[in-house]
């Protein structure tokens, strides 16, 4: 199937909420990371989405170039392409992006969606985040309400963070505090600045004590009950059931049962990246411990082409990438849950 239109995007967030599942959104940084998300969500008959985030879009344009437009531009163009080949709808998202970059990243990319939808084309990507959670709530709401104003009118969806998930992520830092938790307060002023989708669909990614990067679990403090606290109490003011599309980030490690609270309380969508780059790395570590006197010419040796070839431990690691993937889609209830 082609890249999922606007109208097809809105219909698989309609569906995760109405039936309690939540898409994986795989982060990627070239067609080999694409190819694997895309045979993973095949595998798992789910549609899914497939995200870019700053740094990953500056290394798709090359290390001597460095342009995140680019390199977005050119991976999303590759996935309209390459996406066809696949029985199932992918959306296109961009990932974190703080404000410094929005000038060199969001706006520039809206930019050329706007140009398409002025042609009568549908966006290149079906959603933007805007990460303001490194700026105080009132300037991040700002920004999102001029954003959502332009995102709304091509047809895209804003994601917008509200709180802090803590760890690093692209260069991006924050501490592990309370600040990693999104209050009600917090949450009243989003449908105060942004609405409730009568003027435009956003996604919100509300904090209960995520962390991106590596860590067991237990050693982080999810409370995914602040989400359902949060829906309840905001659902009653504006007399809807679930009222916030929620977006789950820094989820890697997360223990089964917090993932499912989190997907019961409204999460509609799951960023994973940290738990796909081991699985990808893996198998080429295994390959090359394998094959050490094939992939080096030992010893005056030539080596083994064959398994120096970047395509025999590139196809391992598609594989083990896809196999987490797919793991991902169980995990999130999303197996089985493509739109015919």
């Amino acid at each position: 199937m082609p890249i999922a239109t606007p109208e097809v995007y809105n219909e698989m967030l309609d569906r995760a909420k109405k039936n309690s599942f939540a898409y994986p959104a795989i982060n990627v940084t070239s067609t080999q990371t694409l190819n694997a998300a895309l045979a993973a969500f095949a595998e798992a008959e789910s549609d899914g989405i497939v995200q870019i985030s700053t740094g990953g879009a500056q290394y798709v344009s090359g290390p001597t170039v460095k342009n995140m437009v680019t390199g977005a531009v050119a991976l999303a163009t590759a996935a309209h392409e390459i996406a066809k080949n696949y029985p199932v709808n992918i959306a296109l998202h961009t990932d974190h992006c703080p404000k410094d970059n929005l000038d060199k990243f969001v706006r520039p990319l809206l930019a050329v969606s706007e140009e398409r939808v002025a042609r009568g084309e549908h966006p290149l990507f079906q959603s933007h985040m805007w990460d303001g959670s490194a700026v105080p709530l009132k300037e991040n709401l700002d920004i999102a309400q001029e954003l959502l104003e332009r995102t709304s009118k091509a047809n895209i969806v804003l994601e917008v963070e509200i709180g802090v998930v803590g760890g690093e992520e692209d260069g991006v830092s924050a501490a592990i505090d309370d600040k990693l938790y999104t209050t009600v307060a917090d949450a009243r002023a989003t449908v105060e600045a942004l609405g409730s989708g009568e003027r435009g669909r956003y996604m919100s990614a509300l904090t209960f004590g995520n962390v991106h990067g590596v860590y067991k679990p237990g050693n982080v403090r999810l409370r995914p009950e602040i989400l359902k606290e949060i829906q309840d109490e905001i659902g009653k003011e504006l007399g809807k059931d679930k009222p916030f599309d929620l977006v789950f980030h820094g989820g890697s490690g997360s223990t089964e049962q917090e993932i499912s609270d989190a997907v019961d309380y409204g999460v509609i969508k799951m960023n994973i990246d940290t738990d796909t780059q081991y699985a990808f790395t893996r198998p080429i570590v295994d390959h090359m411990f394998r094959n050490y006197d094939g992939v080096l010419k030992v010893e005056g040796e030539v080596g083994n082409k064959k398994a120096y070839d970047p395509r025999a431990y590139g196809k391992l690691a598609e594989a083990g990438m896809t196999a987490r993937i797919v793991e991902a889609c169980r995990q999130l209830r999303s197996v089985g849950n493509k739109i015919n």
